[in-house]
């Protein structure tokens, strides 16, 4: 994807750069494509690299904990929607114990190279021990 200099809104100052998950050009995803079926799921979903202006743009803003969620949501459109319904599920207080979230940490840093996110979870496993939110295995 080509640099892109964030201004808000990014549809009308880098729309032209702007792509799908798919790799097609925001401005070919219209309403005449859908109605065609010339679109494909990928092409509605968000590109990492546009969530990531999006995030130079809140951060540059002040909005520090927005550009930190945004970031974070870049990371992971590399983990397949099933996988990461099936890591949301995990995160549920009492889902899983200690040992398995600091393991879906590593496997967020190193199968999806989502080092935010992998820190996010080690985080949450040590409040989940601390304020007895891990599973209780009989």
């Amino acid at each position: 994807m080509p640099d892109i200099t964030p201004q808000y809104p990014l549809s009308e100052h880098a729309g032209d750069t702007l792509i799908a998950a798919s790799g097609r050009a925001l401005g070919d995803i219209t309403l005449d494509a859908a109605v065609t079926g010339e679109l494909s799921p990928a092409d509605l979903q968000i590109h990492a690299e546009t969530l990531r202006a999006q995030a130079a743009v809140a951060g540059r803003a002040g909005y520090t904990q927005l550009a930190e969620n945004l970031t974070r949501a870049a990371e992971l459109t590399a983990v397949p929607n099933e996988e990461l319904l099936a890591m949301y599920a995990m995160l549920r207080p009492g889902r899983s114990s200690y040992d398995e979230l600091r393991q879906l940490a590593e496997t967020l840093a190193a199968t999806y190279q989502a080092p935010r996110n992998a820190e996010w979870v080690r985080e949450a496993a040590e409040v989940y021990q601390r304020r007895g939110l891990l599973r209780r295995d009989p």
